[in-house]
C-alpha cells in the first residue's frame, strides 16, 4: 500500500498544481483530495466484490489489467521530463473552477487515489482482510495528507531534484509490481 499510494511520487505534481494557489485554499485542497481519496477507496473497499460480480470480473481479470495499467503508468512516469508530462493538466491554470475542483480531480483521484491503490486494496483484503487492510490505508492517506500539508517543508528538504529522483525510483517499484500482478493473475487463470 506504501508502493501504490506514492506520496514522494505525487509531490513534485501536488506542488506543480497548487503552486501560486494561496495558503488557505491550498490547505482546504488537500483535506478535499485526501477526503476524495478515502471515499472513493472505502467504497471500493467494500464493494468491489459486488462490482466484480455485476460485470462478470474475476479477480485474475482484475489483476491482469491492474498490472498491465501500473505498468503503463510506471514507464510513462520513468521515461517524462516533466511530472505533469502526458497528464492532461495544465499546471499554469489557475482559474476558479480549477482551484474548486483540482482537489477531486486530479490530485485525489487518480493521483492519490489511482488504479495501482485501488488494485493493491481488493488484493490486501483478501491477503490480509478488511480491518488490516483499512488500517493501512488509514496511515496512507494520514501520511498524504501530513506531506502536502508540509509540502513546501519537503520541497526545500529534499528538493525538486529529489522529489523527482523519489518518483522515478517508486515508479520503478511500479512497474514491477506490474508485472507482479501479470504473473499471479495468469498463474490463476491457467494453473
Amino acid at each position: 500500500m506504501f508502493v501504490a499510494i506514492d506520496v514522494f511520487g505525487v509531490l513534485p505534481m501536488f506542488i506543480s498544481l497548487t503552486d501560486g494557489i494561496p495558503l488557505h485554499r491550498k490547505k482546504r485542497l488537500i483535506t478535499q483530495a485526501s477526503l476524495t481519496a478515502l471515499g472513493i477507496s472505502l467504497i471500493f473497499l467494500f464493494s468491489g466484490r459486488i462490482l466484480f460480480n455485476f460485470l462478470g470480473i474475476t479477480e485474475s481479470d482484475f489483476r491482469i489489467a491492474g498490472g498491465i495499467l501500473l505498468v503503463v503508468l510506471a514507464v510513462r512516469d520513468m521515461v517524462s521530463v516533466s511530472p505533469m508530462a502526458g497528464r492532461g493538466v495544465n499546471p499554469n491554470d489557475h482559474d476558479d473552477a480549477f482551484n474548486d475542483t483540482v482537489g477531486v480531480v486530479p490530485i485525489g483521484i487518480p493521483l492519490i487515489m489511482g488504479p495501482a491503490a485501488l488494485t493493491t486494496i481488493l488484493i490486501s483484503a483478501e491477503a490480509h482482510g478488511v480491518m488490516i487492510t483499512l488500517a493501512s490505508l488509514l496511515i496512507n492517506l494520514a501520511i498524504v495528507w501530513a506531506v502536502f500539508r508540509k509540502s513546501d517543508l519537503v520541497q526545500k528538504f529534499i528538493g525538486r531534484a529529489g522529489s523527482r529522483a523519489v518518483a522515478k525510483v517508486m515508479a520503478l517499484f511500479l512497474a514491477a509490481i506490474g508485472i507482479m500482478m501479470i504473473r499471479m493473475g495468469l498463474k490463476d487463470l491457467f494453473f
